[in-house]
This record gives C-alpha cells, sequence and structure tokens, in this order.
C-alpha cells in the first residue's frame, strides 16, 4: 500500500535550453536539450518518493517507446505504478520545454494519452488506501472522482490545477480538497477580486498561494504566513511547483498543523529545484535540510 496517491498527467519532456526566447518569425540559438520523464503528477511523486514517502501514481502513458522510458524512469526511483494505465496503440504525452538563460520556460506539447483515465477507470480501492491524495491538472470528472474516493475513505486531498485552471471547470475538485495550490494570477480566479480570503469560498481549507521567486503565502482557518524564498540564481524553473508542492505535503504528513514548517521546507525544494535543468530536479530530503543549515 501507498501512503500518498498522486493523479494526473505523466509526460516525457524534451528540455530545450535557448540563448534567448524568439520573438514571432524569430530564431533562437540550442544551447543544450535533455530528455527525461515529467508531467506535473509523476514529477510531484517521484519528488515524493525521494523524501522517503511509499507514493503511487494514477495516469495514463502510451504502449510507445516513451511511455515505456517514463515508466521505466518512475519505477527506478521506488514510485508504484499500480495506478497507472498504459493504453494501446496510443503515443505518450510530449512536452517541449523552452527555457532561456534566465530559467523562464515556454511550453509545447501535444495531448497523447495523457488524459485517458475517465472516472470509470479509477480503481477506487488504490485511492481509498492512501493517507494522502494529491491532484494535478486532468479531467474535471476524474479529478472529482478521485477527491470524492478519497475523502469518502477519510484521506485528504491537495489540488494543484495548474495552467488550465481558467480554461476547465475544477469547482467540484475545489470544494472537496483541504489544500489548493495557486500561482498569483490563479489566486485572482479563486478569491474573485477585492475579495479577503476569509470572505472567499475556500476560506475554510488551506489555500497556498505561490509567488515564484518572491516566496509563497499560505492562508489557513487559523491565519496566515507569508515565507520570501531564498535568494537563488535560477536555471531551469520547470518542475520546481512540483516540488514546492511535494515538500508542502512531505512535512504535513508528519506535521498537520506546521503551516510555517511546510512553507520554508517547500520554498527551499522550490528554489533548489530551479536550480537544475530539467522536471525532475526535486531535491532529496538531507538535501533540503543542509540548503536550510545553511541560511542561517
Amino acid at each position: 500500500m501507498v501512503r500518498v496517491v498522486a493523479a494526473g498527467h505523466v509526460n516525457w519532456d524534451v528540455t530545450l535550453r535557448v540563448d534567448a526566447l524568439p520573438e514571432p518569425d524569430g530564431e533562437a540559438r540550442i544551447v543544450s536539450q535533455r530528455r527525461s520523464g515529467g508531467g506535473s503528477a509523476a514529477n510531484a511523486a517521484v519528488a515524493l518518493a525521494g523524501f522517503d514517502v511509499d507514493t503511487g501514481l494514477v495516469g495514463s502513458v502510451g504502449d510507445d517507446e516513451n511511455g515505456l522510458l517514463a515508466r521505466r524512469e518512475l519505477d527506478r526511483v521506488g514510485v508504484d505504478l499500480d495506478g497507472l494505465r498504459v493504453v494501446e496503440d496510443a503515443e505518450t504525452s510530449v512536452k517541449y520545454l523552452v527555457v532561456d538563460g534566465d530559467g523562464e520556460v515556454m511550453v509545447l506539447g501535444n495531448d497523447g494519452a495523457n488524459e485517458a483515465v475517465a472516472p470509470a477507470d479509477v480503481d477506487a480501492d488504490y485511492v481509498r488506501a492512501a493517507d494522502h491524495v494529491h491532484l494535478t491538472s486532468q479531467r474535471p470528472e476524474t479529478a472529482t472522482r478521485i477527491a470524492e474516493l478519497a475523502t469518502e475513505a477519510g484521506a485528504t486531498v491537495s489540488f494543484d490545477p495548474g495552467r488550465r485552471l481558467d480554461e476547465r471547470d475544477y469547482a467540484a475538485t475545489i470544494e472537496r480538497c483541504d489544500v489548493l495550490f495557486v500561482n498569483d494570477r490563479e489566486a485572482l480566479e479563486i478569491l474573485e477580486e477585492d475579495a479577503t480570503y476569509a470572505e472567499s469560498e475556500v476560506g475554510d481549507r488551506v489555500v497556498v498561494v505561490k509567488h515564484g521567486a518572491e516566496g509563497a503565502t499560505v492562508h489557513t482557518p487559523a491565519g496566515s504566513f507569508e515565507h520570501p524564498g531564498f535568494d537563488v540564481e535560477p536555471v531551469d524553473t520547470t518542475g520546481a511547483g512540483d516540488a514546492f508542492a511535494a515538500g508542502f505535503i512531505a512535512v504535513l504528513l508528519d506535521h498537520p498543523d506546521d503551516y510555517e514548517r511546510a512553507l520554508e521546507f517547500a520554498n527551499a525544494c522550490g528554489a533548489l529545484a530551479a536550480q537544475a535543468e530539467g522536471a525532475r530536479t526535486a531535491p532529496t530530503y538531507p538535501e533540503v535540510e543542509a540548503f536550510l543549515d545553511q541560511q542561517f
């Protein structure tokens, strides 16, 4: 049995480092290329496994070579794949991540088999057995089904909807989550203009607002906490948000109400992930502890 189930996208990433992001009709020079697994759910699962948390994955890949490579990489780091669907005669989703010298990212991708998991495909027992479920971008109806199964079983639920929050109706999933991760832009959509956290529809749960290089804020029914982040030189911000979420979850698993500690740890995870190339750069627990020791 796994302690945490991450659910959502599983990709194969091609990271292209360029001298500058090109303008329309422009051209950029490719400095380096790198291929590895990606996808928010898979990235979070790998990061949690690196924190010695037994973690499983609900998602889908094709039965092509990229899907095989993605599965091998996940299996190698200890992520349980019993909940991963392999779709016959389908292509695994491939994301092309174009990264400039400042670590800023532009993403190109195909859908592939990424969202082949429908509500009826979810293994209910697999989800119910977990202590915590972390949801990322996926079919809204599938996310809601997984959240329902988790809450019925008494598990806690976190949700990081990602870039497509403004395109998809995740209201039913947000209603069922305990912890919601958003960035500044997404927070405006959730909290509404001029509304305070306490007055919003999510005022009874935990909302973590990521400010990028400026750190993050966590709002809870008992109060709000801020952390300014860490001054690091970013190399590639791909996957930093997934590392952040995994770090926050890992702390709360053992210290359920220590939001300040979780926020500091999560910011350290994001900062370290941003200092390396690729989406699979989440640090281990000892690496985060060593980094935090150096700050004081």
